[in-house]
């Protein structure tokens, strides 16, 4: 037969089949979600003796292991009461380094906790669990410190649960994330287009926004301490690329005929960012000014400028001061920027951490 497909209610002559062998399971259920202890973590905080499969160690060389349910290699697995495996003796000069496993072995069609022995050396590496189609399948609960001269048996925690189910909102995503489980992956699929397509993840810090899918957003960066002028072009693209991080570019360009001063007793000029940064520690950001037409035009300023722009540490901030090199000193290092000129473009871009968290 060169189609088959599986499981029906009865045999047919199309290919279907009501019963399927293990081999055939295996293949079909390891395609649902990948190994795992059926337990999802949904608090903010728990006690390592509240896990399911947690363990200790007994009588110096029996790893105690409490009752649990796992997915392992497509067959669920359940330990009903609490079960020891013994660590093999390492009365050698070297360490060694075993595993506690959940393994399916399809030899024996059963799936059992098991201990697999690494190899002793000065430096060892813990052996890799075996995902064989057919054959065996494992899923690490624990590595196993096993000290020379049988000194000593420790362990260390290497057991993975399910993941709150990810969701996907038209719209309203923040107050939809605060009513689902701790650990939520959700996504504004923006279908009323008043906002952008972002992920976002409502975990033990709160709700914050991991990355924006699709096109950048805008917005429209501002000077600070420069009078507004009507005749100025201003657009700026930004967008969440990690949870609590940005990156933007932001342009602003003064159309006027005439250099925009300082308000008085300003030392320099900023410019806005799409939202709040984190005034932790300082950030710093590159950028610079075109200024062609004005210092043709008799301004004192260089044609092109280098910028850094800078949120200071301290409060948070949506402002980002510029800076340049003294023009009359370079030894004294850099200077606010005095006027914004005439004609004159102004880029600015970077990452930084934002205050969300």
């Amino acid at each position: 037969m060169a189609e088959l497909s599986y499981p029906f209610s009865a045999d047919n002559a199309n290919g279907g089949r009501a019963i399927v062998s293990q081999t055939q399971w295996q293949a079909m259920a390891s395609t649902w979600g990948g190994d795992r202890i059926d337990y999802t973590l949904a608090n903010t905080s728990y006690a390592s003796t509240d896990l399911p499969f947690s363990a200790r160690i007994v009588n110096g060389r029996s790893v105690e292991i409490k009752p649990g349910k796992a997915w392992v290699g497509g067959f669920y697995y359940q330990l009903t009461a609490t079960k020891s495996v013994v660590i093999e003796s390492n009365p050698g000069t070297q360490p060694r380094k075993d595993l506690v496993v959940i393994q399916t072995d399809m030899a024996k069609s059963a799936t059992a906790l098991a201990v697999v022995k690494g190899t002793a050396g000065a430096s060892p590496v813990a052996p890799q669990p075996r995902r064989t189609p057919g054959g065996l399948w494992e899923m690490v609960l624990y590595e196993v410190d096993v000290a020379a001269q049988d000194a000593s048996v420790s362990l260390d925690s290497r057991l993975s649960f399910n993941l709150p189910a990810h969701i996907a909102t038209p719209w309203n995503t923040k107050g939809t994330a605060s009513l689902l489980p701790h650990g939520s992956m959700v996504y504004d699929l923006d279908v009323n287009g008043n906002d952008a397509q972002y992920e976002a993840f409502n975990g033990r810090d709160g709700y914050v926004i991991s990355r924006d899918l699709g096109k950048p957003r805008y917005y429209r960066p501002e000077i600070v301490n420069v009078p507004k002028h009507p005749a100025v072009w201003q657009e700026g693209h930004w967008r969440w690329i990690a949870p609590n991080t940005v990156h933007f570019s932001a342009f602003y360009q003064n159309l006027e005929w005439y250099d925009a001063k300082l308000v008085q007793g300003a030392w320099t000029c900023g410019i806005t960012l799409p939202v709040p940064a984190s005034g932790a520690i300082g950030q710093i950001f590159a950028g610079h000014i075109d200024n062609t037409d004005g210092h043709s035009n008799g301004n004192d300023m260089p044609n092109f400028v280098s910028i850094l722009a800078k949120v200071n540490r301290g409060a948070n901030s949506q402002t980002a001061w510029l800076y340049m090199q003294s023009k009359l000193t370079p030894g004294e290092g850099m200077d606010g920027v005095p006027f914004f000129p005439r004609r004159g473009g102004l880029t600015v871009t970077g990452t930084y951490e934002a205050a969300q968290l």
